[in-house]
C-alpha cells in the first residue's frame, strides 16, 4: 500500500500504519531486555475498512526491519507475526525460544500492560 506511512512510537510500544492522519493500524509491542534485547510483538490490528490491503503485513516487516537496524531479534508472541515470520523465513530469522519463554514471563509480570 503506496498511501501507508509506518511511524515507531516506541514509547508506547506501538507501530503505528498512517493514511494521511489517520492510524489504519498497528502492532501493540514491547522491548524485553533479559535474557537478550529483543522486540516482542503482542497484537496486530488493522482497521476493518482498511483490512486486506497489505498493512498488516507491512508492519510486520517494518517491525523486523527496526529489529534488523537495531541488531536485536523479534520475539513474537502475536499469532499474525509468527505466522508472517514463518512464511518470511529471509526477513525474520527465528528467536531463540528461550526469549519466548522470556516474554510470556514479562507478560505475566505485566497483566495491565496489554
Amino acid at each position: 500500500m503506496s498511501d501507508i506511512e509506518i511511524r515507531d512510537d516506541r514509547p508506547a510500544g506501538r507501530l503505528e500504519a498512517f493514511a494521511g492522519d489517520e492510524v489504519v493500524g498497528h502492532i501493540e509491542y514491547f522491548v524485553l531486555e533479559e535474557p537478550a534485547r529483543a522486540l516482542v510483538p503482542v497484537h496486530t490490528i488493522v482497521e476493518p475498512e482498511h483490512e486486506g490491503h497489505g498493512i498488516a503485513g507491512s508492519l510486520a516487516r517494518e517491525l523486523y526491519g527496526i529489529a534488523a537496524r537495531e541488531d536485536i531479534v523479534v520475539a513474537p508472541l502475536c499469532p499474525y507475526v509468527v505466522k508472517w515470520a514463518e512464511r518470511h523465513p529471509e526477513e525474520a530469522p527465528a528467536a531463540d525460544p528461550a526469549l519466548r519463554r522470556a516474554a510470556l514471563e514479562w507478560l505475566k509480570a505485566h497483566p495491565g500492560r496489554f
